[in-house]
């Protein structure tokens, strides 16, 4: 397994609200870990909150007695939006804050997923496809036929999400399960990469740098600052 991860503020935003964690050795009874976490909220109440949610999933994972990484996510999810939502309650400094998530595990032949929000995660084997479906609302136009998807990317609405982790006191995470092979690649992103570049400028840079993880990351964030860098760009590649 060869991976990589990189996150950087772009070129608009004073901070930089994402959180990455990368970890390519056991975590619980997980034999690896990736998430992105993509924050939101006034002053330093975004960052607080993907730090938070990404720290709290991985103590839960670390100490879960659920038998499946379907299991695992769920509980893990949900103890980190019960943690981020009594935070926002308790401190007036933190009141509205939350955090997108995206996560996945690799067992063998097998990844397991889990997303809220609209961070990504996509997989390129012999094709570049997105495998979660945003929570947001371009995307709810594009499912009921009211927008192309092609199209999302500069729609005025885009940055507007309808799930997101510790905003309300319960949360619904989708859960995925794949199949990947040796040398297949997933990325895991937040929307300052999505928002910035097209699936198929993300799918070329890949495929060019498919013998190295870093180098493809770094190219896909200094594309993404080149072509505007309005957001966070996070990017973790995972080569099986």
């Amino acid at each position: 397994m060869q991976t990589f991860s990189i996150t950087d503020k772009g070129r608009t935003r004073n901070t930089n609200q994402d959180y990455v964690y990368c970890e390519e050795n056991a975590v619980g009874s997980f034999p690896n870990l990736f998430i992105v976490a993509d924050g939101m909220g006034g002053h330093n109440a975004g960052d607080t909150a993907s730090r938070m949610c990404v720290e709290e999933v991985v103590s839960q994972i670390e100490q879960s007695t659920k038998v499946t990484p379907i299991g695992i996510f769920e509980q893990a999810v949900a103890a980190a939006n019960e943690k981020v939502f009594q935070a926002s309650l308790s401190d007036k400094a933190l009141k509205g804050m939350g955090t997108t998530i995206v996560a996945t595990v690799v067992f063998g032949d097998t990844a397991y997923i889990v997303n809220v929000g609209d961070s990504r995660l996509y997989v390129y084997k012999n094709t570049f496809r997105q495998v979660t479906i945003d929570h947001s609302l371009v995307e709810e136009m594009v499912q009921s036929g009211k927008l192309h998807k092609e199209d999302m990317r500069t729609h005025p609405n885009k940055n507007i999400i309808t799930r997101a982790l510790g905003t309300n006191s319960e949360v619904k995470a989708d859960c995925f399960e794949i199949e990947v092979d040796e040398g297949d690649v997933l990325l895991l992103c937040s929307d300052g990469l999505s928002n910035m570049l097209e699936d198929e400028r993300i799918e070329r840079i890949i495929k060019s740098n498919r013998e190295d993880m870093s180098e493809a990351g770094k190219r896909l964030v200094q594309e993404a600052n080149e072509a505007g860098g309005k957001d966070n760009i996070s990017v973790v590649l995972i080569q099986v």
